[in-house]
């Protein structure tokens, strides 16, 4: 392949890679708006965002594999179409339930993309440029998930938030225009069978624990709740059930991992890719990392628009300052690795992530303005793009490019399950909290429990969007104070437990070893042994 088609071939894969990074935070922004439109849920809010990462970092993994056998591009190909069509169905959703399941639809087009772009990368450039190509897909993702509260904010406030899926498939089409013309398919030279029970084992492994930690508040997390009891026959809250399976499906995905492997059959992680450092250290880091990166990003928004009244694309434009850090730090990233290593850059990030987000909780208010806002969200994105660029090259450096798609999708599925988790625990934070300290203002306040129950209830169903309706009315403008103010103290305690994941994936990044024995250096080629 010639040089110019290569780095053509790059752009393709990126976009395609910003298409389903800005879908998955382009909704964060609009999440007031469609609460006013369908009339949704806390717990159906959660859903909105959850069931899209769910799906998508469930079957990472196995589409991953698949494309190594029967072709990446065509794979990656066959999930834009998926994704296009599912963007179609979520614009002219006419119900909550439709809404998560064109997300569902959109996680399963989006599973078959991600894995792909990185293997075809990863089958594509050699040495020096693999380098730079990895650090470009990185920083996609980084910008990109900003970028996407943005255009989310522009499209939500001057037409409507069905646009903001509605905008995919021209997208989708050029892509795919593109890719045709400057992507060349590619596999890996000996097919390595399937193993589908271990497939869905996988995603009997995460849907039950993303399920348990969403549902919890609403179903019970032991004793179940009268929202479960319509369709729900024990008093036993189908929570622990749900994360017993996940615990028990997991156990039974390592012990069929471990006994195929032995006998020499196929499974659908290569585990001797473990016995590579790089790969299994970077894993763990880059999933505890996930946990608190972005799961930020669903409080945030509510707060700023609920509590601070700004609208959707004033919310865009504070959250871009995180697209800016992103891009900055990916200009420095390559004089920063010079100096530090790619594992020194990788923990150089981390800690400004954890400076940014830790100050948000530090300075978050009801009398915040976006002055307060907008530089620690920079920080905060300038460490995103130091982090999420490099440990992607760290984690893949060692691996061989036969066992790409297995590899990228292995690392996909880390990054995609600690977000999944930190959206279910950090949502989970946030609703209880404000629930929490909501209840125990009004009843500082002298509010009757009957009352009490019936705002608490209003105000974090509607995700804060019940505050506008409480101030209006004079009986019950105190309420709405007490409500903006539970709702802030709620960021601040999810910003806090966002920075608590943060600094465990810090201290995960020191088993990567010395700062500069993975430097993933542009210079010279990763080996491909341990």
């Amino acid at each position: 392949m010639s040089g110019r088609r290569r780095w053509l071939s790059l752009v393709a894969v990126s976009i395609a890679v910003a298409l389903i990074i800005v879908d998955s935070t382009i909704v964060s922004v609009a999440i007031p708006s469609i609460v006013d439109d369908l009339d949704i849920s806390s717990t159906q809010v959660q859903w909105v965002q959850e069931s899209y990462t769910l799906v998508f970092a469930s079957l990472l993994l196995v589409f991953g594999v698949l494309a190594d056998g029967v072709g990446r591009r065509r794979i990656m190909f066959v999930g834009i179409a998926i994704f296009a069509l599912a963007s179609v169905m979520a614009a002219l959703a006419p119900s909550g339930g439709i809404l998560i399941l064109a997300r569902l639809a959109q996680g399963l087009g989006g599973a078959m993309i991600l894995p792909t772009t990185l293997s075809i990368i990863n089958a594509t450039f050699q040495g020096r440029e693999r380098g730079i190509a990895f650090a470009i897909w990185g920083s996609t993702i980084g910008g990109m998930a900003a970028v996407g509260p943005l255009v989310g904010g522009w499209l939500t406030t001057d037409y409507s938030w069905r646009w903001a899926f509605g905008i995919n498939p021209p997208i989708a089409v050029a892509i795919l225009i593109l890719g045709a013309l400057v992507i060349e398919e590619s596999r890996a030279p000996v097919r390595r069978g399937t193993d589908p029970i271990s497939a869905v084992l996988s995603v009997a492994m995460f849907g039950g624990l993303v399920f348990g930690l969403i549902e919890g508040r609403s179903l019970g997390w032991w004793i179940a709740s009268e929202s479960a009891s319509g369709w729900w026959p024990w008093g036993l809250s189908p929570v622990p059930v749900a994360l017993a399976a996940a615990v028990l499906a997991g156990v039974w995905f390592v012990c069929r991992g471990l006994t195929r492997s032995r006998a020499g059959r196929p499974t659908l992680i290569p585990l001797d890719l473990f016995t590579i450092a790089s790969f299994r250290n970077g894993n763990v880091a880059a999933l505890v990392v996930s946990l608190g990166e972005f799961g930020i990003l669903l409080s945030l928004p509510i707060w700023l628009q609920n509590v601070l009244n700004y609208d959707a694309l004033a919310t865009g434009w504070i959250l871009v300052a995180l697209a800016v850090g992103s891009f900055v730090a990916s200009g420095l990233a390559q004089v920063l690795i010079a100096r530090l290593g790619a594992v020194g850059v990788v923990r150089l990030g981390i800690a400004a992530e954890i400076l940014g987000v830790v100050g948000l909780g530090v300075v978050a208010s009801v009398d915040s303005t976006w002055v307060s806002v907008v530089p620690l969200l920079f920080v905060y994105g300038c460490g995103v793009g130091l982090a999420t660029a490099q440990l992607t090259g760290v984690v893949l450096v060692d691996v061989p490019v036969a066992e790409s798609g297995a590899a990228s999708g292995t690392q996909s599925t880390s990054r995609q399950v600690g977000s999944a988790l930190g959206i279910a625990i950090l949502g989970t934070v946030l609703y209880v909290s404000t629930a929490h300290v909501l209840d125990a203002r009004l009843d500082e306040q002298g509010v009757p429990a009957a009352q009490r129950e019936q705002v608490v209830t209003a105000v974090v169903d509607s995700s804060g969007g019940a505050i506008v309706g409480l101030d209006q009315d004079p009986a019950t403008a105190p309420s709405a104070a007490a409500a903006r103010e539970a709702l802030t103290d709620g960021t601040r305690y999810a910003a806090w437990t966002a920075g608590g994941f943060l600094a465990l994936g810090l201290l995960a990044t020191l088993s990567l070893g010395p700062a500069r024995r993975h430097d993933a250096s542009p210079s010279s080629p990763p080996a491909l042994h341990d």
